[in-house]
């Protein structure tokens, strides 16, 4: 890269070039900090610049410090440093390259959704060349209440750079209280003629890991391209990209996919132990707490992704004041998931265990003894024993983004800038297959006796003991269980018009103004055909064991310590889905279960937000000892809320398994609710000039945070599945008030080398009307429904010697005794009905109502170090972000829902490079300390008893290394997660696993073809 020869006019010749590449929302903040400086240099004695070629790993950087250097307010970025030669698999991944930014990452271990200063991805506002971007999410089998943007759905090479604002500014639009993050995408106009093409091969280590009945193919393919063009002497431009990726991968799961049961020891309840019980060794005190698991689950997962991003945008330029924009932008992401998986469960009876130390104490292991016989029963079974449950299903959902905007730019005169823009942008998450977005096929042996799970390695180890004269897992113990289809679906809409001007005064002060008006849309549903035959179907001889197949599962998690532990039960049956679907409906005569439901049974939620906003923001510069720039604006923001909700009303509670109740629902209708809010947000930002490669910072505003989308929901809902102690419901409230957040910025910045800087800043939010999922929680009898939980055919039993946990002795002691009889019938289902009565109690639900509650604070560092090591080619950039905050973290000694910041942590990036010659090296790492994910592990009848699940600590390798063979062709080579690390989550103690997963390294090779 060749240099120029003063220090000003390479300032000013880098922020034209990022004028360039950017928005009209960066432009202008980049062009008004150019202004003074251009005033500087006219001034100065005419100099002869040298080109500036931008190309390379350190130009990129170097074009990125000089983005945050020239900014108004904390910017951080990255800036492409070639169009369509993005080093990452997607946007979420370069994001984490930027000091305070941290990712979450799916199972499959790419990159998704960003969490900022320790603000989680619900409360980052997303937006593409300055518009506000819908998102859609689903939550597995229920409705999502989240707000986050899924960068998964789009692909990098298109994206010219991402710009992180971190502090705010008036003419934002609002939502981000950790940050507003901007895509910008090429503009013809600006990058003129440009055309490029790529092709790579990805080759994913994890697909190998995989039974080969759901394995993919080693090798995917990779095609991106990009045309750009201008005519008419540079007034008409149009520019053309697009990208197609196929991506086959796997991942291992272990997991307590059904919670944990938490108490505090000495305490009754289901799942509890009493005190002084044999067995049991150092059981926690009257005020620790404790938990023990439902169950245990492993499973092999295969995915096939196929991802196509496109994007047109045409520009038009009749006059030199004047540039109209029309741009369309289009991202499509099919996934479909297979999976067999093996688990067990607890029934809280005959306990024997381990605990570690409290106050939050974990199992070092837990064990059922389980009477189980070598009599072997006409259906297959062997008397007494558990089943070993051994699942299968498939997934297929298709994501679908699309923005089309319009954008007018008028240079009224030389004082006065004005611009238009309009979009409407979708984003849809919905089915992709003719059964629903996900399938489930139970089946099971019944052939488990004493099950002990080991949980103080990094991996669980089960161990189960067979029923005596059985030698191993074989097909022909197998039956059909329980089956369901669920049809999901999300959608989010955003209307956007914006009016936005500028006047500049004659001493290179201006107003910025603007007003918008934005509606926001969402819809999130689901519902479930089902046959909850968990007791299995016909007899083990009914189906053909050419169907399974044995396997071993702890072949497929060899990454964990502890996989080759020869306590490890490990044995299992997977088997062909397609073929095991028609076998079972072909069987029970319900072919038509399978089929994708027509309608959302049980959950719908739509929700509309109409919002009017407008702002002034006045930014000045002046000489005092040194030079200052200000920044003072103001945003005036007004929010009307409408939510409808389906609501059901249950008829009826049915005992159809051990552990497990269903609602019959009778009537649907919908209800709706509304609400309305308005704020004043404020932003002061100065940067004092302490001298040409020292700048100081400080900034102050105010931001606000939008509730979820179930928080603001518009009824009340119930769960149908419900347990033992009841079942649970949430309400809504749509007049809940949005996190306000009062932020303060304090940074240093030297810029002591050519594309060589240290910065260190000071962050503090104090953040109000902090949303408490439970502020308005309480438990009723909604429905006056009877349960047979403590009825009279339930106090038989215990009268008769079942003990009070043991339900499997409760259930069938009824059937036995009372079968015939109002409310028992043995012979309906595959299991038999135990249904509520007169005179029994009354089925108890807990209500989960969100309200405001409460303010807390949150305190944060941001240290960053970006060296070149003279013309040798090595560089280094480093950052490091400290987030801390007592009030906002998880006591893990307390029980019950909590006010918590999802997403806080520590988090860490180092990248060595070399750039210098036909050679560009990068070799990456990325850590992010222990962090809360979420409160609530997935017992839907236990979400007043809310558990805390955090993602542990985590760091990974990465490496990209392209060698340019000529001009035009550079060859390229990426490796992700070179050390092939694993990811834990657990809960209160480390012990307490909620999952573990193993996913593998994956390389990619390719090339990029310049045909200009």
């Amino acid at each position: 890269m060749k240099t120029t020869k003063a220090a000003p006019q390479r300032r000013l010749l880098t922020s034209a070039l990022l004028l360039a590449l950017t928005t009209p929302l960066a432009a202008q903040t980049v062009a008004q900090d150019a202004a003074p400086a251009a005033s500087q240099a006219a001034d100065q004695e005419p100099a002869e610049l040298e080109a500036i070629v931008v190309t390379g790993i350190r130009a990129s950087l170097e074009s990125s410090m000089n983005l945050k250097r020239d900014a108004q307010g904390v910017v951080d970025g990255i800036v492409a440093e070639d169009i369509g030669k993005f080093p990452d698999t997607n946007l979420a991944e370069s994001l984490q390259r930027i000091s305070g930014v941290s990712i979450d990452r799916t199972a499959s271990g790419e990159g998704s959704k960003v969490t900022v200063r320790g603000i989680g991805p619900d409360h980052n506002l997303v937006l593409l060349n300055g518009r506000q971007m819908p998102g859609a999410l689903l939550n597995g089998f229920s409705v999502s209440n989240s707000r986050a943007f899924d960068f998964a759905n789009l692909a990098s090479e298109a994206v010219s750079g991402v710009e992180v604002y971190k502090t705010g500014l008036a003419s934002n639009p609002t939502g981000g209280i950790g940050a507003t993050i901007n895509i910008k995408t090429a503009r013809p106009l600006d990058v003129g003629s440009l055309a490029n093409i790529g092709l790579k091969t990805v080759h994913d280590t994890s697909n190998g890991n995989l039974p080969a009945s759901i394995q993919g193919d080693d090798f995917t393919g990779e095609l991106s391209g990009i045309y750009s063009q201008t005519f008419a002497d540079g007034k008409f431009g149009i520019a053309l990209n697009g990208s197609y990726q196929d991506r086959d991968s796997g991942f291992s799961q272990v997991g307590v996919t059904s919670g944990w049961r938490t108490h505090f020891g000495g305490e009754g309840g289901w799942g509890a132990i009493a005190p002084g019980t044999p067995g049991n060794d150092n059981l926690p005190g009257p005020t620790d707490l404790y938990s023990v698991p439902q169950n245990l689950n492993y499973s092999v997962n295969s995915i096939q992704r196929q991802r196509t991003n496109g994007q047109v945008t045409l520009q038009w330029a009749p006059t030199d004041r004047v540039t109209t924009t029309l741009d369309y932008t289009y991202s499509e992401n099919k996934i479909q998931q297979q999976r067999n998986e093996m688990s067990v469960w607890f029934n809280f009876v005959g306990v024997e265990s381990a605990w570690t130390d409290g106050p939050a104490a974990g199992p070092v292991f837990y064990r059922e003894l389980i009477p189980c016989t070598g009599t072997q029963n006409p259906d297959g079974t062997y008397a007494g024993c558990s089943d070993l449950a051994m699942a299968g299903g498939k997934s297929a959902t298709r994501a679908v983004n699309e923005s089309t905007g319009f954008n007018v730019e008028w240079e009224v005169n030389d004082s006065l800038d004005l611009a238009f823009d309009y979009h409407h942008s979708t984003a849809e998450l919905s089915p992709d297959s003719e059964w629903g977005s996900q399938a489930a096929i139970g089946t099971a042996a019944w052939i488990r006796g004493d099950t002990t799970v080991y949980f103080d390695g990094e991996l669980p180890i089960v161990n189960f003991a067979l029923a005596p004269g059985v030698s191993g897992v074989d097909p022909s113990q197998a039956r059909v269980t329980g089956r369901q289809f669920v049809n999901g679906y999300s959608r989010g809409e955003v209307d956007q018009g914006q009016l936005s001007g500028d006047f500049k005064f004659g001493d290179y002060s201006s107003l910025r103004f603007g007003a918008a008006s934005t509606e926001v849309k969402n819809r999130t549903a689901w519902g479930i055909n089902e046959a909850p035959d968990w007791g299995g179907i016909g007899l083990a001889s009914d189906w053909d064991d050419s169907i399974w197949s044995v396997d071993d599962m702890s072949r497929y998690f060899d990454a964990f310590p502890g996989h080759n532990d020869p306590r490890f039960s490990g044995q299992f049956m997977t088997f062909d889905f397609e073929r095991l679907r028609q076998a079972v409906g072909e069987f029970t005569g319900r072919p038509d279960l399978a089929r994708r439901p027509d309608n959302f049974d049980r959950a719908d939620l739509l929700s509309t937000e109409k919002t009017r906003s407008a702002y002034l923001q006045y930014s000045t510069s002046f000489q005092t000892r040194i030079p200052v720039n200000l920044a003072v604006g103001v945003r005036y923001e007004k929010t009307k809320v409408e939510s409808s909700a389906q609501v059901d009303t249950p008829v009826l509670v049915r005992w159809v398994a051990d552990n497990e109740f269903f609602t019959d629902m009778g009537a649907k209708s919908f209800t709706t609710m509304t609400g309305e809010y308005d704020y004043w947000l404020p932003n002061v930002d100065t940067s004092f000039e302490l001298r040409d490669d020292m700048v100081l910072r400080a900034s102050y505003g105010h931001s606000i945070g939008r509730p979820g989308w179930q928080d603001i929901q518009g009824g009340q809902t119930v769960s149908p599945l419900l347990r033992v102690n009841g079942g649970s419901g949430a309400a809504g409230n749509p007049n809940l008030k949005p996190l306000l957040s009062k932020n303060i910025d304090l940074s240093y910045e030297w810029y002591y080398g050519e594309a060589s800087y240290f910065s260190v800043g000071y962050y503090r939010k104090n953040i109000s009307n902090y949303i408490d999922s439970g502020a308005g929680s309480f438990e009723d009898t909604l429905f006056s429904l009877p349960t047979p939980v403590g009825g009279e055919y339930w106090n038989a039993a215990l009268a008769a010697g079942c003990g009070d946990a043991d339900v499997g002795c409760i259930r069938q002691y009824i059937f036995d005794n009372f079968d015939g009889q109002p409310g028992v019938d043995s012979t309906a289902g595959s299991n038999g009905v135990i249904t509520g009565r007169p005179g029994d109690p009354l089925t108890v639900y807990r209500v989960a109502i969100p309200g405001n509650a409460g303010s807390h604070s949150l305190n944060g560092y941001e240290l960053n170090v970006q060296h070149m090591f003279g013309e040798t080619g090595f560089g280094v950039a480093a950052n490091y972000t400290i987030v801390d905050s007592d009030s906002l973290s998880y006591d893990n000694a307390a029980k019950g829902p909590q006010q918590v910041l999802i997403g806080l942590s520590d988090s860490a990036n180092l990248v060595g490079f070399y750039d210098k010659g036909p050679w560009q090296v990068r070799l990456a790492y990325n850590w992010r300390d222990k962090f809360l994910s979420s409160q609530y592990d997935g017992d839907p009848a236990d979400n007043a008893k809310n558990n805390p699940v955090y993602v542990e600590e985590y760091g990974q390798w990465d490496l990209s290394v392209g060698y340019q063979v000529t001009d035009r062709l550079t060859l390229q080579l990426e490796g992700i997660n070179l050390t092939d690390e694993t990811a834990r989550l657990s809960e209160r103690h480390k012990n307490i696993l909620f999952y573990g997963t193993q996913t593998g390294p994956r390389y990619m090779v390719g090339f990029r073809y310049n045909f200009d």
